[in-house]
Protein backbone atom coordinates (compact mmCIF):
# COMPACT_ATOMS: atom_id res chain seq x y z
CA UNK A 1 0.00 0.00 0.00
CA UNK A 2 1.51 3.30 -1.06
CA UNK A 3 0.95 6.79 -2.45
CA UNK A 4 2.73 8.12 -5.53
CA UNK A 5 3.95 11.72 -5.32
CA UNK A 6 3.08 13.46 -8.60
CA UNK A 7 4.01 16.93 -7.34
CA UNK A 8 5.57 17.46 -3.90
CA UNK A 9 4.28 20.98 -3.33
CA UNK A 10 6.55 23.62 -1.86
CA UNK A 11 7.99 21.88 1.21
CA UNK A 12 6.22 18.65 2.12
CA UNK A 13 7.83 16.27 4.60
CA UNK A 14 6.98 13.27 6.75
CA UNK A 15 6.60 14.20 10.43
CA UNK A 16 5.34 12.62 13.61
CA UNK A 17 5.58 13.99 17.17
CA UNK A 18 9.38 14.04 16.98
CA UNK A 19 12.45 12.39 18.48
CA UNK A 20 13.04 13.59 22.02
CA UNK A 21 16.15 12.95 24.07
CA UNK A 22 18.96 13.71 21.61
CA UNK A 23 19.17 17.50 21.66
CA UNK A 24 22.26 17.38 23.87
CA UNK A 25 23.93 15.52 21.01
CA UNK A 26 22.97 18.22 18.53
CA UNK A 27 19.96 16.34 17.10
CA UNK A 28 16.80 18.46 17.48
CA UNK A 29 13.38 16.93 18.12
CA UNK A 30 12.00 17.75 14.65
CA UNK A 31 8.41 16.50 14.31
CA UNK A 32 5.34 18.49 13.33
CA UNK A 33 5.65 22.22 13.95
CA UNK A 34 1.92 22.27 14.78
CA UNK A 35 1.65 19.33 17.14
CA UNK A 36 -2.05 19.94 17.81
CA UNK A 37 -3.02 19.78 14.13
CA UNK A 38 -0.99 16.60 13.65
CA UNK A 39 -2.80 14.86 16.50
CA UNK A 40 -6.21 16.00 15.26
CA UNK A 41 -5.59 14.70 11.73
CA UNK A 42 -4.44 11.32 13.02
CA UNK A 43 -7.40 10.88 15.35
CA UNK A 44 -9.84 11.71 12.55
CA UNK A 45 -8.65 8.66 10.55
CA UNK A 46 -8.35 6.28 13.51
CA UNK A 47 -4.58 6.47 13.98
CA UNK A 48 -2.70 6.92 17.20
CA UNK A 49 -2.26 10.69 17.64
CA UNK A 50 1.51 10.24 17.42
CA UNK A 51 1.54 8.56 13.98
CA UNK A 52 3.53 9.92 11.04
CA UNK A 53 1.70 12.14 8.55
CA UNK A 54 2.56 14.71 5.88
CA UNK A 55 3.35 18.29 6.83
CA UNK A 56 2.48 20.47 3.82
CA UNK A 57 3.88 24.01 3.85
CA UNK A 58 2.16 26.91 2.01
CA UNK A 59 1.50 24.85 -1.16
CA UNK A 60 0.13 21.32 -0.92
CA UNK A 61 1.24 18.26 -2.90
CA UNK A 62 -0.51 16.30 -5.64
CA UNK A 63 -0.76 12.62 -4.74
CA UNK A 64 -1.93 9.52 -6.62
CA UNK A 65 -3.32 6.78 -4.38
CA UNK A 66 -2.42 3.19 -5.22
CA UNK A 67 -4.92 1.83 -2.69
CA UNK A 68 -8.18 2.88 -1.06
CA UNK A 69 -7.53 5.09 1.96
CA UNK A 70 -9.26 7.17 4.61
CA UNK A 71 -7.59 10.59 4.94
CA UNK A 72 -8.00 13.90 6.78
CA UNK A 73 -6.39 17.33 6.47
CA UNK A 74 -6.11 19.77 9.39
CA UNK A 75 -4.09 22.90 10.24
CA UNK A 76 -3.55 25.48 7.48
CA UNK A 77 -6.65 25.98 5.35
CA UNK A 78 -5.74 24.36 2.02
CA UNK A 79 -8.96 22.86 0.63
CA UNK A 80 -8.49 19.21 -0.45
CA UNK A 81 -9.81 17.93 -3.79
CA UNK A 82 -10.21 14.36 -5.00
CA UNK A 83 -10.08 14.25 -8.81
CA UNK A 84 -11.00 17.94 -8.69
CA UNK A 85 -14.01 17.52 -6.39
CA UNK A 86 -13.86 19.62 -3.19
CA UNK A 87 -13.66 17.59 0.02
CA UNK A 88 -14.20 18.67 3.63
CA UNK A 89 -11.53 20.12 5.88
CA UNK A 90 -11.09 18.90 9.48
CA UNK A 91 -12.99 15.73 8.54
CA UNK A 92 -12.28 12.17 7.36
CA UNK A 93 -13.01 11.29 3.72
CA UNK A 94 -12.23 8.46 1.29
CA UNK A 95 -9.77 8.44 -1.58
CA UNK A 96 -10.12 5.43 -3.89
CA UNK A 97 -7.35 3.54 -5.65
CA UNK A 98 -6.29 5.46 -8.77
CA UNK A 99 -7.71 8.78 -7.60
CA UNK A 100 -5.65 11.93 -7.19
CA UNK A 101 -5.64 14.15 -4.12
CA UNK A 102 -4.62 17.80 -4.60
CA UNK A 103 -5.05 21.05 -2.70
CA UNK A 104 -6.24 24.58 -3.39
CA UNK A 105 -4.12 27.59 -2.53
CA UNK A 106 -3.75 28.29 1.15
CA UNK A 107 -6.46 30.55 2.63
CA UNK A 108 -5.23 30.79 6.24
CA UNK A 109 -2.35 29.41 8.27
CA UNK A 110 0.86 28.07 6.80
CA UNK A 111 0.98 24.28 7.31
CA UNK A 112 -1.58 21.58 6.61
CA UNK A 113 -1.33 18.08 8.08
CA UNK A 114 -2.47 15.17 5.95
CA UNK A 115 -3.03 11.94 7.89
CA UNK A 116 -3.75 8.62 6.19
CA UNK A 117 -5.34 5.70 8.02
CA UNK A 118 -2.53 3.33 9.01
CA UNK A 119 0.03 6.12 9.16
CA UNK A 120 3.14 6.51 7.02
CA UNK A 121 5.32 3.44 7.41
CA UNK A 122 8.86 4.68 6.82
CA UNK A 123 11.61 3.30 9.11
CA UNK A 124 12.09 4.87 12.52
CA UNK A 125 15.37 6.69 13.18
CA UNK A 126 16.14 7.22 16.88
CA UNK A 127 12.55 6.39 17.71
CA UNK A 128 10.86 8.69 15.20
CA UNK A 129 9.84 8.77 11.54
CA UNK A 130 10.19 12.57 11.42
CA UNK A 131 12.29 14.15 8.69
CA UNK A 132 15.26 16.23 9.81
CA UNK A 133 16.63 17.61 6.54
CA UNK A 134 19.73 19.32 7.94
CA UNK A 135 20.89 16.01 9.41
CA UNK A 136 19.54 13.92 6.53
CA UNK A 137 17.63 11.48 8.74
CA UNK A 138 14.07 10.20 8.96
CA UNK A 139 11.25 10.33 6.43
CA UNK A 140 12.32 9.28 2.93
CA UNK A 141 16.11 9.61 2.60
CA UNK A 142 16.12 12.40 5.21
CA UNK A 143 14.67 15.01 2.82
CA UNK A 144 11.49 16.67 1.68
CA UNK A 145 9.31 14.75 -0.76
CA UNK A 146 10.11 14.88 -4.47
CA UNK A 147 8.11 13.83 -7.51
CA UNK A 148 8.24 10.06 -7.99
CA UNK A 149 8.49 9.19 -4.29
CA UNK A 150 6.37 6.26 -3.14
CA UNK A 151 5.03 6.84 0.36
CA UNK A 152 4.54 3.51 2.17
CA UNK A 153 1.44 3.15 4.36
CA UNK A 154 0.81 1.08 7.46
CA UNK A 155 -2.14 -1.15 8.20
CA UNK A 156 -5.22 0.92 9.10
CA UNK A 157 -7.18 0.26 12.27
CA UNK A 158 -10.95 -0.22 12.39
CA UNK A 159 -11.44 3.06 14.31
CA UNK A 160 -11.53 5.46 11.37
CA UNK A 161 -15.03 6.38 10.15
CA UNK A 162 -15.69 8.32 6.97
CA UNK A 163 -17.43 11.62 7.70
CA UNK A 164 -16.07 12.04 11.23
CA UNK A 165 -15.47 15.76 11.73
CA UNK A 166 -13.60 17.80 14.28
CA UNK A 167 -16.06 19.84 16.40
CA UNK A 168 -15.80 23.61 16.14
CA UNK A 169 -14.70 23.78 19.78
CA UNK A 170 -11.63 21.67 18.96
CA UNK A 171 -10.58 23.58 15.84
CA UNK A 172 -7.74 26.11 15.86
CA UNK A 173 -8.16 29.82 15.12
CA UNK A 174 -5.97 31.00 12.25
CA UNK A 175 -5.13 34.33 10.65
CA UNK A 176 -5.19 37.91 11.88
CA UNK A 177 -2.73 39.50 14.28
CA UNK A 178 -1.27 36.84 16.56
CA UNK A 179 -0.05 37.14 20.13
CA UNK A 180 2.93 35.01 21.13
CA UNK A 181 3.40 34.60 24.87
CA UNK A 182 7.03 34.89 25.94
CA UNK A 183 8.66 34.04 29.25
CA UNK A 184 11.48 36.59 29.64
CA UNK A 185 14.71 35.19 30.95
CA UNK A 186 18.11 33.79 30.14
CA UNK A 187 19.79 36.98 28.83
CA UNK A 188 16.80 39.33 29.04
CA UNK A 189 18.65 41.32 31.69
CA UNK A 190 21.23 42.30 29.04
CA UNK A 191 18.68 44.43 27.16
CA UNK A 192 18.55 48.16 27.75
CA UNK A 193 15.40 49.12 29.68
CA UNK A 194 13.96 50.92 26.64
CA UNK A 195 14.65 47.92 24.41
CA UNK A 196 13.00 45.52 26.85
CA UNK A 197 9.91 47.74 26.80
CA UNK A 198 9.77 48.23 23.02
CA UNK A 199 10.17 44.51 22.30
CA UNK A 200 6.77 43.88 23.87
CA UNK A 201 5.19 47.20 22.84
CA UNK A 202 5.96 47.01 19.11
CA UNK A 203 4.06 45.13 16.43
CA UNK A 204 6.32 42.88 14.36
CA UNK A 205 5.80 41.18 11.00
CA UNK A 206 6.90 37.70 9.98
CA UNK A 207 9.87 37.79 7.63
CA UNK A 208 10.34 35.63 4.55
CA UNK A 209 13.05 33.78 6.50
CA UNK A 210 10.55 31.49 8.24
CA UNK A 211 11.05 27.75 8.21
CA UNK A 212 11.33 24.70 10.42
CA UNK A 213 14.53 26.01 12.03
CA UNK A 214 13.09 29.36 13.08
CA UNK A 215 11.02 32.44 12.30
CA UNK A 216 12.49 35.91 11.81
CA UNK A 217 10.44 38.97 12.79
CA UNK A 218 10.84 42.46 11.34
CA UNK A 219 9.54 46.00 11.69
CA UNK A 220 10.06 46.65 15.38
CA UNK A 221 12.54 49.01 17.00
CA UNK A 222 16.18 47.88 17.15
CA UNK A 223 17.01 46.36 20.53
CA UNK A 224 20.02 47.72 22.34
CA UNK A 225 22.08 45.72 24.83
CA UNK A 226 23.77 46.96 27.97
CA UNK A 227 27.40 47.78 27.13
CA UNK A 228 30.01 45.49 28.62
CA UNK A 229 33.47 44.17 27.98
CA UNK A 230 32.84 41.02 26.01
CA UNK A 231 34.19 37.92 27.78
CA UNK A 232 36.74 35.63 26.15
CA UNK A 233 34.99 33.37 23.65
CA UNK A 234 32.13 35.76 22.87
CA UNK A 235 31.84 37.70 19.65
CA UNK A 236 32.36 41.45 19.40
CA UNK A 237 28.69 42.41 18.98
CA UNK A 238 26.81 43.17 22.22
CA UNK A 239 24.23 40.52 21.28
CA UNK A 240 26.96 37.84 21.33
CA UNK A 241 27.62 35.54 24.28
CA UNK A 242 29.92 32.66 25.01
CA UNK A 243 28.25 29.69 23.31
CA UNK A 244 25.25 28.35 25.23
CA UNK A 245 22.39 25.91 24.70
CA UNK A 246 19.31 27.05 22.75
CA UNK A 247 15.92 25.87 24.04
CA UNK A 248 13.23 25.29 21.41
CA UNK A 249 11.18 28.48 21.26
CA UNK A 250 14.02 30.69 22.49
CA UNK A 251 14.36 34.15 20.94
CA UNK A 252 17.70 35.54 19.84
CA UNK A 253 18.30 38.99 18.32
CA UNK A 254 21.50 39.05 16.21
CA UNK A 255 22.95 42.58 16.35
CA UNK A 256 19.76 43.63 18.14
CA UNK A 257 17.85 44.11 14.88
CA UNK A 258 15.47 41.23 14.05
CA UNK A 259 14.31 38.68 16.64
CA UNK A 260 14.43 35.00 15.63
CA UNK A 261 12.26 32.43 17.40
CA UNK A 262 13.82 28.99 17.11
CA UNK A 263 11.65 25.98 16.28
CA UNK A 264 11.83 22.21 16.14
CA UNK A 265 14.69 21.83 13.63
CA UNK A 266 16.91 24.46 15.25
CA UNK A 267 20.55 23.89 16.14
CA UNK A 268 21.11 23.12 19.81
CA UNK A 269 23.40 26.01 20.74
CA UNK A 270 25.40 29.01 19.65
CA UNK A 271 26.64 32.47 20.51
CA UNK A 272 23.59 34.74 20.48
CA UNK A 273 21.93 36.01 23.66
CA UNK A 274 18.43 34.59 24.17
CA UNK A 275 16.12 37.19 25.66
CA UNK A 276 13.24 34.81 26.40
CA UNK A 277 11.31 31.78 25.22
CA UNK A 278 7.98 31.43 23.43
CA UNK A 279 5.91 29.14 25.66
CA UNK A 280 5.30 25.63 24.36
CA UNK A 281 1.57 25.93 23.46
CA UNK A 282 2.33 28.94 21.25
CA UNK A 283 4.87 27.05 19.14
CA UNK A 284 1.79 25.73 17.30
CA UNK A 285 0.81 29.35 16.59
CA UNK A 286 4.23 30.09 15.11
CA UNK A 287 3.85 27.07 12.81
CA UNK A 288 0.79 28.68 11.20
CA UNK A 289 2.24 32.16 10.65
CA UNK A 290 2.51 33.40 7.07
CA UNK A 291 5.15 35.86 5.81
CA UNK A 292 4.14 39.48 6.55
CA UNK A 293 1.58 38.44 9.18
CA UNK A 294 1.49 40.78 12.18
CA UNK A 295 2.67 39.53 15.58
CA UNK A 296 2.92 40.93 19.07
CA UNK A 297 4.99 39.41 21.85
CA UNK A 298 3.31 39.30 25.26
CA UNK A 299 5.31 38.95 28.46
CA UNK A 300 4.06 36.22 30.84
CA UNK A 301 5.20 34.93 34.20
CA UNK A 302 6.29 31.38 34.94
CA UNK A 303 2.96 30.73 36.66
CA UNK A 304 1.04 32.02 33.64
CA UNK A 305 3.19 29.84 31.37
CA UNK A 306 2.43 26.73 33.41
CA UNK A 307 -1.29 27.56 33.44
CA UNK A 308 -1.23 27.97 29.65
CA UNK A 309 0.42 24.57 29.27
CA UNK A 310 -2.18 23.06 31.61
CA UNK A 311 -5.00 24.56 29.52
CA UNK A 312 -3.39 23.24 26.31
CA UNK A 313 -3.06 19.74 27.78
CA UNK A 314 -6.71 19.87 28.84
CA UNK A 315 -7.66 20.70 25.24
CA UNK A 316 -5.70 17.65 24.07
CA UNK A 317 -7.53 15.54 26.66
CA UNK A 318 -10.89 16.83 25.40
CA UNK A 319 -9.92 15.86 21.87
CA UNK A 320 -8.86 12.37 22.98
CA UNK A 321 -12.15 11.90 24.84
CA UNK A 322 -14.12 12.98 21.76
CA UNK A 323 -12.44 10.24 19.74
CA UNK A 324 -12.49 7.76 22.66
CA UNK A 325 -8.74 7.46 22.17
Amino acid sequence: MSINVLNPGLATSIQDVGREGYYHLGIPPSGALDQYALRAANLLVGNLPTAAALECTLLGPKLEFQCDALVAITGGRMTPRVDGVEMPFDAAFRVRKGQTLSFDYLKAGARGYLAIAGGIDVPEVLGSRSTYTLGGIGGIAGRRLIAGDLIPLGQPSDKGIEGTALPRSLQSELGGEVELRVLPGLYYHRLLAQAAESFFADTWTVGSEADRMGYRFKGGSPLGFEPREQPFGAGSDPSNIVDACYPIGSIQVPAGIEPIALHRDAVSGGGYAMIGTVISPDLNRIAQLQPNQRVRFVSVTLEESLNARKHYNQQIERMLRFFNA
